[in-house]
């Protein structure tokens, strides 16, 4: 029998969102305005501790209504994070801006601040300054937000905090996309809470987020007709799929609990491995770990490569997917200015995203690493083999450690119960390596 198929970051439902959905049909509020909206957006502000929410329907929509609130339009410059998804750079094209894109620093990934400051300078020189700067916080991690936001303030540029894939992430214990001038959030399927498909822009700005909801209904005028003075769009969140979200932010703790889970069942186990790098925070920064990354040097693994590791996992119906193609090597964007250091490049040709998602079973987590384990050729026992006797010398030689996975998560569990000398599972573990080695004398 095949075994089931692990998602990357699939959806998790709380078993509270039925609830919602049910109380907007009952009361017939199904349109893009009822008590699940209002509600949605207070949750959210309480949670971030921001004073203004906006419920949209995707977090691209968010960054596009923030591109014009702060006023970017055609001809305009706008900073962009060059490693990301598309969307996150899309809508300034969609006003027919134009985005310069910047590398990566090695650390978070996100935004190289001197990077940022050279762009800016450089423009500056030629008489045009950039009108906004769109930062990622990439799978979660906070980016170096204290550089950046001097940077904005130094040139008076306002930042749009993309935190599409950061919700409950923080940098020195304040949420991000509570930093810039205004916020962003995505509520796709594979986020770390859903609504199906969402979004939303948080500011401290009262007037920002109205503007948002005019825009995001049609633009309507406020008389008693439909009179319209500028263009709208149809943006705003359904008050359906905002039930889905009261239901979701409830857990949305948990859901961090169980994403930082994933993400240390996993280093613990193949970050000792030669070539398997994980991402770690630094300090001040705390990340939800939307997805687990890692980085495989195939100068270090023998030749095996991100690419290689990918395609067995898709043979054995597990989903891995390549790290973000950095925006600059993207053709649609191959005419865009870039300033780069090749960093995003060699992330992108080294790393992976693991499955990451918060309903992952131990089960599921141990047949990942297994199969992990196996296709770096890292078996259950360690082999002992001797070589020929040379000038009357017996010299004994082993081959890499292949730890058993059992072993490994016993001495796993041991650290986190915090049993680090002597304790009650020391039998146990005593058995596990006997029972590993066997009679072999020299293990």
């Amino acid at each position: 029998m095949s075994k089931q198929k692990i998602w990357l970051s699939p959806p998790h439902m709380s078993g509270e969102e039925i609830k919602y959905i049910e109380e907007a049909f009952i009361t017939n509020w199904i349109s893009p305005m009822g008590p699940n909206i209002d509600n949605f957006e207070a949750d959210l502000s309480k949670y971030l501790k921001i004073k203004h929410v906006a419920a949209l329907n995707s977090g691209t929509s968010a960054i596009h209504l923030a591109l014009l609130i702060l006023g970017v339009k055609r001809g305009d410059l706008v900073i962009c994070s060059s490693f990301t998804f598309s969307a996150s750079v899309n809508p300034v094209t969609y006003i027919g801006a134009t985005p310069i894109l910047i590398d990566s620093e090695k650390d978070t990934w996100n935004m190289d601040p001197a990077l940022l400051e050279m762009a800016i300078r450089d423009y500056l020189k030629k008489g045009k300054k950039p009108k906004a700067i769109i930062l990622v916080h990439l799978y979660g991690m906070p980016a170096r937000l204290d550089d950046i936001l001097d940077i904005s303030k130094k040139y008076d540029i306002p930042v749009i905090e993309d935190a599409a894939e950061a919700l409950g992430s923080r940098y020195h214990d304040k949420p991000v996309g509570t930093f810039g001038e205004i916020g962003v959030l995505s509520f796709n399927g594979n986020k770390i809470i859903t609504t199906s498909g969402g979004g939303a822009l948080i500011s401290d700005n009262k007037e920002y987020i109205t503007r948002a909801k005019f825009y995001a209904t049609q633009a309507r005028d406020d008389a008693p007709y439909y009179q319209h003075s500028e263009v709208g769009y149809n943006y705003r969140m359904s008050n359906i799929v905002a039930g889905i979200g009261r239901g979701q932010i409830k857990v949305l703790d948990d859901r961090i609990r169980a994403r930082r889970g994933n993400y240390m069942f996993y280093k613990d186990i193949l970050g000792k491995l030669a070539g398997i790098e994980f991402q770690t925070e630094l300090p001040g920064h705390f990340s939800n770990y939307w997805l687990t990354t890692v980085l495989i040097d195939p100068e270090r693994t023998g030749g095996i490569t991100h690419e290689d590791i990918r395609i067995e996992f898709e043979k054995k119906e597990i989903e891995v997917r390549p790290l973000w193609k950095p925006m600059h090597l993207q053709p649609v964007y191959r005419k865009a200015p870039g300033y780069v250091n090749g960093t995003s490049e060699k992330l992108f040709q080294l790393g992976l995203c693991l499955p990451s998602g918060s309903n992952l079973t131990i089960h599921d987590k141990e047949r990942i690493v297994e199969i992990f384990l196996e296709i770096l050729n890292v078996k259950h026992k360690v082999k002992s083999r001797l070589k020929e006797k040379e000038n009357d010398r017996i010299t004994v030689s082993f081959s890499p450690p292949r730890m058993d996975l059992k072993i490994i998560q016993s001495v796993v569990e041991a650290l986190q119960s915090g049993w680090i000398t002597t304790g009650p599972r020391t039998k146990e573990f005593e058995k596990k390596i006997t029972d590993f080695c066997g009679k072999d004398p020299v293990c």
